[in-house]
């Protein structure tokens, strides 16, 4: 069970608090009319003020009641009541808060492993399909999953199990989609950004969804190792250079695609099968070069090849083969 509370920050008497109080999460059960049974209300944790902030998510404070497997098992759709109380000395503690309630069943278990594949276009999340309950019963249905992604730093360590509290969020977890299968694609990351996954298992009860607790959490950082393709559509002609009896290669050819394209390579050789040399010192940002540097009586080979903003290079287009033999007009 999971609570969402915010703290308060004045006294009864309108002063600001001068320290985080500490938090008593208090639970009860329901009378048969469904209103909340006051005398069976019992302080079930307290959270000291100095660690509240390990609770903290979003602005709010979220505590997860962790009910056993055995007492939903004995008790499958018990129903259970919350309130909360703030105390800062142990004589006097605030008034409750509003009192809420949910009906608790029988979940899958956890599931216990998430392995991931990065690819150019998704970040590619499988796991095995959970057989039994958390009470440890065969489970008879699943209506699918639900996928959970939170940004940390990169530096930050890696997530260990299911409790998460401890974890210092760039972005909170957040609901990614539901899969109806064992697989989803997350193709709305960025490269270099570290991610957290979790991934729940839902089932239907009483017409309603419920949730499993969290998969182990894995751990992401795409890295983008994928080159661009090989620019396509190189032409070459020789033309008249700026002076006599000079030459000039004329080489364009079709534009890359790629949105995070940064720029082209030219390379030049004089043996066929031979990327030879680099001709174009900084990258070129439009398709097209003119080559001075020719001489008569040769033959060059170009390659052209595409760099992303990563730094990937592609392979060489096509050579281009080009004959300085005849003198300009």
């Amino acid at each position: 069970m999971e609570l969402a509370f915010s703290l308060p920050s004045k006294t009864v008497s309108g002063e600001k608090l001068t320290a985080i109080p500490a938090i008593e999460i208090v639970r009860g059960s329901l009378k048969p009319n469904g209103t909340p049974d006051m005398k069976s209300f019992r302080v079930v944790y307290t959270i000291p003020g100095a660690l509240a902030g390990n609770y903290l998510v979003a602005g709010r404070l979220r505590f997860t009641d962790p009910i056993s497997p055995a007492e939903t098992k004995a008790h499958p759709g018990a129903a259970y009541a919350y309130l909360i109380r703030t105390r800062l000395s142990k004589k006097r503690a605030s008034a409750a808060s509003n009192e809420v309630s949910a009906r608790v069943f029988a979940v899958p278990e956890p599931i216990s492993s998430v392995k991931f594949q990065v690819t150019e276009t998704a970040v590619n999340l499988t796991w095995a399909a959970p057989t039994q309950t958390s009470a440890g019963e065969p489970l008879s249905a699943i209506s699918g999953y639900h996928v959970y992604r939170g940004e940390i730093a990169s530096h930050a360590p890696a997530p260990t199990g299911k409790d998460l509290s401890t974890i210092h969020w760039i972005s909170p977890l957040a609901f990614l989609g539901p899969s109806a299968t064992n697989s989803y694609s997350d193709t709305h990351f960025d490269f270099g950004k570290t991610y957290v996954y979790v991934v729940r298992s839902v089932i239907s009860a009483e017409g309603n969804e419920i949730e499993s607790d969290n998969s182990e959490a894995v751990r992401v950082t795409p890295l983008d190792t994928f080159p661009p393709a090989a620019p396509q559509g190189v032409v070459a002609e020789v033309l008249p250079g700026s002076v006599a009896s000079s030459f000039v290669v004329d080489l364009s050819w079709s534009i890359n695609t790629e949105t995070d394209l940064a720029g082209y390579r030219v390379y030049r050789s004089a043996q066929e099968g031979v990327r030879g040399q680099l001709i174009t010192p900084e990258l070129l940002p439009v398709p097209a070069i003119r080559d001075s540097s020719v001489a008569f009586g040769h033959r060059y080979w170009y390659t052209v090849t595409a760099v992303d903003r990563a730094g990937n290079e592609s392979v060489p287009s096509n050579p281009v083969a080009v004959d300085i033999t005849q003198p300009p007009s």
